[in-house]
């Protein structure tokens, strides 16, 4: 018997589906949940705006990532401000 369109519809939503899941574990190295205070939160938010940064894990990730650029002593440095 023929499939429906509504039946092929759904089997295209899971192949996706399971597509993003295969993506996702390929990239993911691993997920960081934390508590983030009002004052964290107030420097974060600067920081996006400042940058222009829509997105709080976008702004994270640059973050890290560009710090992770820094010579080694002066990332030191960086890292020991409060």
């Amino acid at each position: 018997m023929a499939k429906s369109p509504a039946q092929r519809k759904a089997e295209q939503r899971e192949r996706d589906k399971l597509k993003e899941e295969q993506r996702l574990a390929a990239l993911l190295a691993y997920r960081i949940k934390i508590d983030v205070f009002h004052g964290t939160a107030e420097r974060l938010n600067r920081v996006m705006a400042t940058c222009d940064i829509e997105e709080r894990q976008d702004a994270i990730s640059r973050l890290i990532h560009n710090a992770s650029r820094m010579p080694d002593e002066q990332l030191r440095e960086f890292l020991r401000q409060p």
